[in-house]
């Protein structure tokens, strides 16, 4: 943990309604992430937060006041980790997203837990209260050496371990395939690896934009320059037609192995084990924008 700043805020509430396609609540105990993924969208949010910092090195931990009524959420589906993990390294100390089940208990609202962490075992026995619970995993490489250079968060054998256990316990899993490297992240790989203990696996694709674009296209040039000339083609040249055949090999894959496969879909359920439903949400930019 290598996170610089981290200092406490007082807030009114942790409950934000939420503008995600998976609508709800988006909570975040946390402000900034010290995983620091170098393609975090999220690192947006700095602007809003006042810090100067980089993305990765700053860490607000919330105060909230208690949530009295539970209820008040039932039905509701609360996504806890849209924009920082909270299951991040500094959780195991402070315990704000434990606070914030532990409030919620007694109500029926759907959890759903966005994580690159193993933390969540921790809170095991307290998410099998809860009627509607799912753990989704960012897992976007099996190879340890990339995701060593793109993110501080635990290693993928952990993740997957931890990912299994969930299943075990018979909770709902998710494996989010996120952000998709051209030519770097193996889809089939990460599939054929997780299939047995994953409920819904969700390919989303890299969207290069804002200040992280430069960054990760200088790392391809350095580290991947056989690639380089594609990156060019598809985050310069605007060029689709690496993932509309990318999205034709899925989809013919799927059918091939027996997994129900949706476009920008997000079904709830357990699925049959060996069977996951496979979600391709390459598209979601050009749905917000047509929304």
């Amino acid at each position: 943990m290598n996170t610089e700043i981290i200092k406490e805020i007082d807030v009114q509430s942790v409950m934000t309604k939420s503008s995600l396609p998976v609508g709800g609540y988006s909570v975040n105990p946390y402000v900034g992430c010290p995983h620091a993924c170098k393609y975090c969208y999220a690192s947006f949010m700095k602007r809003f937060t006042g810090h100067t910092e980089p993305w990765g090195a700053f860490l607000d931990v919330k105060n909230w006041k208690p949530i009295a009524n539970p209820h008040k959420y039932d039905g509701e589906r609360i996504v806890i980790g849209s924009v920082t993990d909270g299951y991040n390294p500094y959780e195991e100390q402070f315990c704000r997203t434990h606070r914030l089940l532990e409030e919620l208990r007694g109500s029926n609202a759907e959890i759903m837990i966005c994580t690159k962490s193993d933390l969540v075992l921790r809170d095991l026995d307290l998410l099998k209260r809860f009627p509607k619970v799912t753990v989704s995993w960012s897992v976007n490489t099996l190879d340890e050496r990339f995701r060593t250079d793109m993110d501080n968060a635990v290693s993928i054998e952990r993740r997957l371990n931890a990912m299994r256990q969930v299943y075990e316990a018979g909770i709902r899993t998710v494996c989010f395939v996120s952000p998709i490297f051209p030519g770097i992240t193996d889809m089939k790989a990460i599939i054929e690896k997780v299939k047995g203990y994953a409920d819904l696996i969700w390919l989303e694709n890299l969207n290069l934009r804002g200040q992280f674009k430069g960054g990760i296209m200088t790392y391809i040039r350095e580290k991947h320059p056989d690639l380089f000339p594609l990156y060019e083609e598809i985050y310069n040249k605007k060029r689709l037609d690496y993932w509309q055949a990318l999205e034709q090999d899925i989809s013919q894959y799927a059918k091939a192995q027996g997994f129900p496969y949706r476009i920008n879909d997000l079904p709830y359920g357990r699925s049959e084990k060996g069977k996951p439903v496979i979600v391709n949400y390459f598209y979601h930019e050009k749905i917000r924008l047509t929304k």
